[in-house]
């Protein structure tokens, strides 16, 4: 058998023209003109970078959360309800921070408790920001209720706290949006919230961050704000103000809890340090306050597990790595 006959060879016109091989397909050459960069006289030299604050590698973290739960699980945008009050302004300023102005719904529902200061820092807190801000008036829609029901004390202050999770269902149902719940770790961890009301959402930005830390974020923001050259998005009223659910005349956190300073010592202990009802009485806390306290974040468990998830930011999160059963008889120290 005859070998194969060679293929014919390439011509090549130039250095830049067009060379053709046997099938017919072209190479262009560019002949470049550019001098290669110098090589770095002597090896390269990395820094170390400043250690950031506390507060803003929290920030960091709870925006983070924040944009990879909404871009992550496909909403569009996010709703909650803005009181004028420290958690909703800091969870507003995170949501902004997280995924743009344009993309959160700040919405007002004043009852008749709701005092001017709190309507007027809500709206402060929305020119701040920029966000869509609204308000649906909820006093109405209560007065329906008490006209064909007979409530009264703590039905009536849960009925408002509902009303409210309702209407922020309802504009989740009706646009789309994401709705973000308010209440910070140390309202989860002994219970102060309501059920369905002020707790409804499907996610928690402060979940993990107790509220004194909620005051030292919103400080640090507005900080970090004026340090940049921009607006502090956190209205001061709201840092400064006694914290209320205004769902009663001259209502305010103190009277129901301790001051948040003592309150997230004990929690801090018997929470994220695992210790006991001696370790903290030891530490210096009162007794009778200490077993108050624990027999609330004992029974409050029912609560904590139907609430929404949010960002992990410390040692022992709630939902994640603190679950008790719900249904026990032990009390620590009894």
């Amino acid at each position: 058998t005859p070998p194969p006959a060679p293929a014919p060879e390439a011509s090549a016109e130039s250095l830049h023209g067009e060379e053709r091989g046997a099938d017919d397909l072209s190479i262009e050459r560019v002949e470049l003109t550019t001098q290669p960069r110098p090589l770095i006289d002597g090896p390269a030299v990395g820094g170390i970078a400043e250690r950031i604050t506390d507060e803003a590698e929290i920030w960091s973290a709870l925006t983070l959360g924040l944009h990879d739960y909404v871009e992550k699980n496909g909403f569009r945008s996010v709703v909650l309800g803005l009181s004028g009050g420290i958690d909703s302004a800091v969870v507003a300023a995170i949501a902004v921070d997280a995924i743009g102005a344009e993309r959160v719904v700040g919405v007002s529902m004043p009852s008749g408790y709701s005092s001017g200061h709190s309507k007027d820092d809500a709206a402060e807190l929305a020119k701040r920001t920029g966000l869509d801000y609204r308000i649906e008036p909820i006093q109405p829609m209560v007065d329906a209720f008490l006209a064909n029901m007979s409530l009264s004390g703590l039905a009536v202050e849960n009925l408002q706290a509902r009303v409210r999770g309702v209407i922020l269902m309802a504009l989740s149902n009706q646009e789309g949006h994401l709705v973000l719940t308010t209440g910070n770790k140390s309202e989860l961890a002994v219970g102060y919230s309501t059920l369905y009301g002020d707790s409804v959402g499907g996610f928690n930005p402060l979940k993990d961050v107790p509220k004194t830390l909620v005051w030292r974020l919103a400080n640090w923001r507005n900080a970090d704000a004026a340090r940049r050259g921009g607006e502090p998005p956190v209205p001061e009223n709201s840092i400064t103000k006694p914290p209320s659910a205004e769902l009663r005349p001259g209502q305010v956190d103190s009277d129901s809890l301790p001051d948040y300073d003592v309150l997230d010592a004990i929690l801090n202990g018997y929470i994220d340090g695992d210790k006991g009802r001696a370790d903290l009485i030891e530490a210096g806390h009162d007794e009778a306050l200490v077993d108050r306290i624990l027999r609330l974040v004992d029974i409050a468990e029912y609560k904590r597990r139907q609430s929404a998830p949010g960002t992990k930011i410390s040692i022992k999160a709630f939902g994640r790595d603190r679950r008790l059963p719900i249904t026990n008889r032990f009390r620590e120290g009894v």
